[in-house]
């Protein structure tokens, strides 16, 4: 950074400061650095040199002329801001017109973390009716680098604030109305909340697309409605495993108080009574417990009440056998656990298929006495319906951290019955529990605004963090092999089917492709979109085009520590722009390979090539003759297109060949028929990556 270090050659120092020890002004700091970065003479800073006749024109020292970088050989740190400075450039993806005087621009060239590239000023004008050349009108959109900015809805642990202060703009703004809501997302990149703010349609709808990523601070997300952030393209993650231990805890907590009646006796004695006789209470070794929902959560409270000497059984019809046999638990069905059981304790989420399952009918199969424990969603319960079996005495006590509706009305027969246990749905409230969720939320919402795969997403394919960190490379060839195969499509052609196949030396239950799938997906989709698509409504957005996935893996033999050898994507039935791109079945066909963990391109309908997919790609078929290839990188250098990559595949000699030309830049349109014009060259296409 300019602002860290600046380095001087001795022999100009002395010609332009008056002192070797003086500490450059902001001026000259701001001209040494661009004039340093015009020397350089790539492409990008050239649009710069306008500027340095600005610059000089301001300095109030002489400068040696003509300059030339020389090795540094003393370093001198600029003195530290008496003050820090805003902000200058407005929130991600917002256009903007502002004036700046030349000091401010200045400024905004010494900090790269600001984002503002010289090659991004599009245009640089004076201000109407003034002559100064030091008021200029700078007419850009946000950079990327730009500050995103975060909103707080909830009370969220201080070493999570302090990680997305490092990173964003931080905004706590806490019991916010949902129309207050609504006005606030509008300017935020991301949304934290925990239980109590409902994320509804209505505040995707208000963000206008600027919302990328909603942070859960904890489990749940039944309070965030992932149907239209799906459909809005907005992430949605979650804090799954910093309370589970905190919950876990509270539910033997509420378990052994409900056994015991310590919350009634609690309150007995402090109302200047001794009833010994009145709170006797039951013992938990050898009873049974039925764990519903065996999860993180489930399976922590299952480890501890085994240590409590009680038989656990559980009921999920997704968990593994092998981890509850590993425990000691037992899988049983829902109708066996809730009617062998002395205690049940859920942990479940809520959904359409879990809202009110315990209702009067489940009840009535229940052991009569039984007692039951809720720390998950209070929805999962029939309120009405439990008081009616604590009054008949179905169930026995009932202790209970979450409820329908939160807080409880103050006259709720449920909260006021004398043998229910009640708190504040304090599952997580440990101070280590809420520290752990405020970092792990925040790293996640992080993550997600620098476009990383977030291990935790909730609608988007939950792949394992060791999963995405091995598909990585993998993950970028998928799309980008998507988005090679749309673009080969003839205009017209409708695309509907699409067939993904992986080769691959492992068994098929070792290989979790959803996340490719879903990257070739948003491959070939975005291009031909006109929404924004990204790994979240990638899939959405294909269902509603009428798009057809399909998969398909083919074994061969090699090393199962590389999870694939190649990806291929076919899509069915098109005519293609570049004939040459059509398989034996008439399907448009590319495959690619991870090689060095740099995707390439490997073939083009029958072709074989070895090209890196960086950059844009140029294909060519020409017939295989001396000179084709000189002749076209003549053509490409004429227009200052520089070549990265270049590979050449053939049927046989002096037949048909293919040439994939990765290029930097983009060539002009006079170029490409140039390049079309050669006699030998039969197709072509420029494909963009």
């Amino acid at each position: 950074m300019v602002n860290d270090w600046i380095r001087v050659p001795r022999s100009e120092r002395c010609t332009w400061l008056r002192s070797p020890h003086r500490p450059f002004s902001r001026l000259e700091r701001s001209y040494f650095f661009l004039k340093r970065a015009c020397s350089k003479k790539k492409p990008e800073t050239q649009k710069a040199i306008p500027f340095l006749s600005l610059f000089r024109s301001s300095c109030f020292v002489p400068l040696p002329e003509p300059w030339r970088p020389h090795p540094p050989r003393r370093c001198f740190r600029p003195p530290p801001p008496r003050r820090s400075s805003p902000p200058l450039l407005p929130p991600p993806n917002a256009a903007f017109s502002v004036s700046f005087n030349a000091s401010l621009l200045r400024s905004r060239l010494r900090s790269r973390f600001l984002g503002l590239r010289l090659a991004e000023v599009p245009k640089i004008s004076a201000l109407p009716g003034r002559r100064s050349r030091r008021d200029l009108r700078i007419e850009a959109s946000a950079a990327e680098g730009a500050r995103p900015t975060v909103l707080v809805a909830e009370k969220l642990g201080e070493a999570g604030l302090e990680l997305l202060r490092g990173f964003a703009n931080v905004d706590c703004s806490y019991k916010l109305s949902p129309e207050e809501l609504c006005t606030k997302i509008s300017l935020c990149d991301a949304l934290i909340v925990r239980s109590g703010t409902k994320v509804t349609r209505e505040v995707f709808e208000a963000a206008g697309g600027r919302l990328k990523v909603v942070g859960r601070a904890g489990v749940g997300i039944d309070n965030v409605d992932l149907q239209a952030a799906t459909e809005h393209g907005c992430l949605v993650v979650n804090a799954p495993t910093a309370n589970t231990v905190a919950a876990a805890e509270h539910g033997i907590a509420l378990l052994a108080s409900m056994a015991r009646k310590v919350g009634q006796a609690d309150a007995s004695m402090k109302a200047g009574k001794w009833q010994r006789n009145k709170y006797v209470g039951v013992s938990l070794v050898g009873k049974t417990l039925a764990v519903m929902g065996f999860g993180k959560v489930g399976s922590e409270v299952a480890r501890r009440a085994k240590g409590l000497g009680m038989h656990v059984i559980a009921h999920d019809p997704y968990a593994p056998a092998d981890r509850a046999r590993a425990i000691g638990v037992e899988l049983v069905s829902i109708d066996e656990a809730i009617s062998t059981a002395d205690f049940i304790s859920l942990h479940m989420p809520l959904t359409p298929a879990t809202a009110k399952l315990f209702n009067d009918e489940t009840f009535a199969k229940m052991k009569k006495g039984v007692r039951i424990i809720n720390v998950a969603r209070g929805g999962v319960i029939d309120e009405d319906a439990l008081v009616r079996a604590l009054d008949n005495g179905t169930v026995a006590q009932a202790a209970l951290d979450v409820f329908t509706e939160e807080p409880p009305p103050k006259d709720s027969k449920l909260v006021q019955h004398e043998n229910v246990t009640v708190t504040p749905h304090l599952g997580a409230s440990t101070v280590e529990a809420q520290e752990g969720v405020a970092i792990e939320i925040a790293e996640a919402v992080m993550g997600a605004l620098k476009g990383e795969l977030a291990a935790t997403a909730v609608n988007a394919p939950m792949v394992p963090a060791e999963v995405l960190s091995e598909l990585a490379p993998y993950v970028i060839l998928a799309e980008k092999l998507g988005r090679l195969a749309v673009q080969l499509v003839a205009g017209g052609s409708g695309i509907k089917g699409v067939k993904v196949v992986y080769t691959s030396a492992r068994d098929p239950d070792d290989l979790d492709t959803r996340i490719l799938r879903a990257m070739v997906t948003k491959g070939i989709v975005e291009p031909i979109s006109s929404v924004f698509v990204n790994i979240v409504n990638a899939d959405y957005t294909a269902k509603q085009r009428g798009l057809r996935i399909s998969e398909e893996r083919i074994s061969h033999d090699g090393s199962p520590e590389i999870p694939l050898d190649s990806i291929q994507v076919h899509l069915a039935h098109l005519e293609s722009k570049f004939a040459s791109a059509l398989s034996d079945a008439g399907d448009i066909k590319v495959e690619g390979r991870v090689k060095d963990g740099i995707p390439h391109l490997t073939l083009v309908g029958s072709f074989s090539v070895d090209v890196s997919l960086e950059g844009n790609l140029i294909l060519c078929r020409q017939v295989d003759q001396p000179g084709i290839i000189g002749r076209v990188g003549r053509i490409l250098a004429e227009d200052n297109v520089n070549i990265n990559f270049m590979s050449v595949g053939r049927t046989a000699p002096g037949k048909q060949a293919i040439m994939a030309i990765g290029v930097d830049e983009e060539p002009s349109k006079e170029t490409l028929k140039k390049i079309g014009d050669i006699p030998a060259v039969e197709e072509f296409v420029f494909l963009e990556l």
